[in-house]
């Protein structure tokens, strides 16, 4: 049986939202240069969308963990499946996450982190969930959308690995 799929942010929406929060990191990194930590698999497309769009100095790593079980729930046990490439000593960080919910990984990610000696860590995701969150010291510095607790699929979001490449924000409806 397929799944249908609400529209909840369009294309159009997702793209200009982007744009407004890379011209904000471009303005509040004016004269540096930004290291993004691209958490996967989900936070690949908007990254690259992210990145492109970035005109102070930048370096791309990419890091792997996990909290989820095979269900749509956070187990609430953290592991990190491939770790960074580069050092992260006196660089200025940006972790980019496709979706923020409790927080739970991201706390202890950016506790991981700090311990590399970073000259900063900041923190922008493409969709947070607010309500859900566990973990409230983790501050988001840039959100595109704060989204109700929905279960969203799309721009690198899935379900089941599927609909990952949906060019916008969708709701599973299940049937």
């Amino acid at each position: 049986m397929a799944d249908k799929i609400r529209v909840l942010l369009n294309e159009e929406e997702v793209d200009r939202r982007i744009k407004e929060i890379a011209e904000q990191i471009n303005k509040d990194y004016e004269g540096k240069a930004v290291h993004l930590i691209c958490i996967l698999k989900g936070g690949v497309f908007f990254t690259c969308e992210l990145a492109k769009r970035l005109t102070v100095p930048v370096t791309l790593d990419f890091m792997s963990v996990s909290s989820y079980g095979s269900g749509t729930e956070s187990s609430g046990v953290v592991k990190i499946i491939k770790d960074l490439d580069q050092p992260l000593e006196g660089k200025n960080v940006l972790i980019v996450e496709d979706i923020i919910d409790s927080g739970r990984t991201l706390a202890y990610l950016i506790d991981i982190l700090h311990k590399r000696n970073p000259n900063s860590i900041h923190l922008c995701t493409l969709l947070d969930k607010p309500e859900r969150r566990v973990k409230k010291q983790v501050k988001v510095d840039y959100t595109c959308f704060t989204i109700p607790d929905e279960f969203v699929v799309g721009y690198g979001l899935d379900y089941d690995q599927k609909y990952r490449n949906l060019p916008f924000i969708g709701v599973v409806e299940q049937q």
